[in-house]
């Protein structure tokens, strides 16, 4: 047997149903450092390096993100990118 449900909600619903906090304020002031950073950085390399400092939990963020989103294209059936570890 299956059974399939549509719920037809905004994001802001659902956050809200779920019991989720509003970060939207926190996220807005998160974007505009980063865009501030980007426009500064002089070079590919000063561009990693203020990703890695503005991101949450720094270096361990950025691995445990990029972890997570080759996990997910490995449940969906995609082949994960081949990345060169420097360091």
């Amino acid at each position: 047997m299956k059974i399939t449900i549509e719920v037809d909600c905004s994001p802001e619903e659902a956050r809200q149903f779920m019991g989720l906090p509003d970060v939207e304020q926190a996220n807005a002031i998160y974007v505009d450092n980063l865009a501030a950073a980007m426009k500064g950085a002089a070079s590919v390399e000063q561009l990693e390096q203020y990703a890695r400092q503005l991101a949450p939990m720094g270096q361990m963020g950025l691995k445990m993100f990029q972890s997570f989103v080759e996990g997910a294209q490995k449940s969906a059936g995609g082949s994960s990118p081949k990345s060169s570890d420097k360091g």
